[in-house]
């Protein structure tokens, strides 16, 4: 069976001549690699192993033309796709393919770090000297003097020297074998198709990374003809970019690949410490409230007060209630003392945005997280807040209702001031009423379930927010 998929559906629906033919520009170098790509994995009967990993750029279209597992990548992360492809099927036959201003600019750390660990993955990278989709701005491997729609006036050395990922490549460690090649003449060429299929090979053998850079033309954005693109890479591109083989380690034996993942559900739930048996459930709906069917939560502190925690097991909780939820941490720079807020979202069928940017119910753990995020919360809305260090409320929004706890009094009242967010639960509970009290203090027991003896001091300190939360409002009625 061809690797070339018999008609290109993709470009023009496959009607006509463009059902044979690639959507490139004429005297592109993206087809001859393709050409030669193909050829490599046909000759050495890997078609049904072979996954292509593609990103951002002209090289995304590689999914367009060959028949093998295809996968596009966000910009530059192409090398970080194949790395997870290769771990979670090591049988596979991995190749990244990528352009210069996907590979050596957003994607660089990725190249780098994943060549260095050297686990057998094969990339193609076409250098052509520019970001030829978008434009054909400066690449970093566009030449001093080389005019681009973002160096009108030529790359001048405020813009760097030219970045030769080949031989940077073949510093590392991890590669086993790198080489540059070209395509601007037939010689060439053989010598592109043979280093090519050698990096694949090689793959296939299981001896390492390997990585090819082939010298490509862009007649569009050279705005030359095929055939003086051609001389172009060969008189400019090649004093910067010699070619050759940059490294060439023999190795005898083959990497030393994990063995084939376990995908059955019972092991991956041993794995994150889940349990198959069923949640007892208390709710008997969605929560009744007018914030419709997907409810924002912020919770917001400073590091060490227990937030994070919170936010963890009010998502817990909606989901052992068989609702959709999510839990976005943001941390300050300091472990502790920093600020430290999480946004949880619960809905009745899917969570469409995890923020919260407005939340419908804040809980606050000092007064400058009061003061950010309780002026945001919309009418309607509730602010459960540490009374014992609030002194005073911002201005709200209209309707909206503040709920006083003195969560920290109560912890130390306990002998624990790590329960002041437990706490903070049992006061969000009676404030808001979203899910029965048995709902939350499953969450909390399950959390615990390694540490049984803190348990009656984690559901006193629940009682103790449920309760002064109820005084409150009873006080504000």
């Amino acid at each position: 069976m061809s690797v070339f998929y018999e008609r290109f559906e993709r470009h023009g629906h496959g009607d006509g001549l463009k059902g044979q033919s690639t959507h490139y520009c004429p005297g592109c170098g993206h087809g001859l690699a393709h050409k030669y790509l193909a050829a490599a994995i046909q000759e050495l009967g890997i078609q049904d192993r072979t996954v292509a990993v593609s990103p951002v750029g002209c090289s995304v279209f590689l999914y367009y033309y060959m028949d093998v597992g295809n996968t596009q990548a966000a910009h530059g992360r192409a090398p970080a796709v194949a790395l997870g492809h290769k771990m979670a099927n090591p049988e596979s036959i991995v190749i990244s393919y990528q352009g210069d201003g996907d590979l050596a600019s957003i994607g660089l750390a990725e190249i780098v770090s994943v060549a260095q660990m050297g686990l057998p993955i094969s990339v193609i990278f076409v250098n052509n000297a520019t970001y030829g989709m978008t434009g054909g701005q400066m690449a970093p491997t566009t030449l001093m003097g080389q005019k681009t729609s973002t160096s009108p006036y030529g790359r001048t050395r405020f813009t760097g020297e030219p970045l030769k990922v080949a031989e940077m490549m073949a510093g590392l460690d991890g590669p086993v074998y790198v080489e540059r090649v070209a395509l601007f003449d037939a010689k060439n060429r053989v010598k592109a198709e043979k280093a090519i299929k050698k990096a694949i090979r090689l793959q296939v053998e299981g001896k390492g990374f390997s990585f090819v850079e082939v010298l490509a033309e862009c007649p569009t954005h050279l705005k030359m003809t095929p055939v003086e693109s051609e001389k172009w890479v060969k008189e400019k591109m090649l004093p910067i970019f010699p070619l050759g083989v940059k490294k060439d380690v023999a190795r005898e034996e083959a990497w030393p690949l994990p063995p084939p993942p376990n995908f059955m559900p019972g092991k991956m739930i041993d794995v994150i410490g889940g349990s198959s048996l069923a949640v007892e459930r208390f709710c008997d709906g969605f929560p009744r409230t007018a914030w419709g069917k997907d409810i924002g939560i912020k919770l917001a502190g400073a590091g060490g007060d227990g937030a994070q925690t919170a936010a963890l097991l009010l998502a817990r909780a909606a989901i052992n209630e068989g609702f959709d939820s999510t839990h976005i941490p943001s941390y300050g720079p300091e472990s502790r003392g920093g600020t430290s807020y999480a946004d949880v979202r619960i809905a009745e069928e899917e969570v469409l945005s995890p923020a919260a940017p407005e939340p419908h119910v804040l809980v606050a753990f000092n007064a400058p997280s009061v003061a950010k995020f309780a002026p945001h919360v919309p009418e309607g809305g509730v602010v459960v807040y540490d009374s014992s260090v609030v002194a005073q409320l911002p201005p709200l929004q209209p309707g909206v209702k503040a709920v006083g706890v003195a969560f920290s009094q109560i912890a130390a009242s306990l002998g624990k001031m790590i329960v002041k967010n437990i706490v903070a639960l049992g006061a969000l509970q009676e404030a808001t009423r979203l899910f029965p009290q048995e709902t939350f203090l499953t969450a909390i027991r399950q959390a615990l379930s390694e540490k049984c003896a803190l348990i009656p001091l984690n559901e006193e300190a629940f009682a103790r927010g449920v309760k002064k939360a109820a005084e409150a409002r009873k006080g504000d009625a």
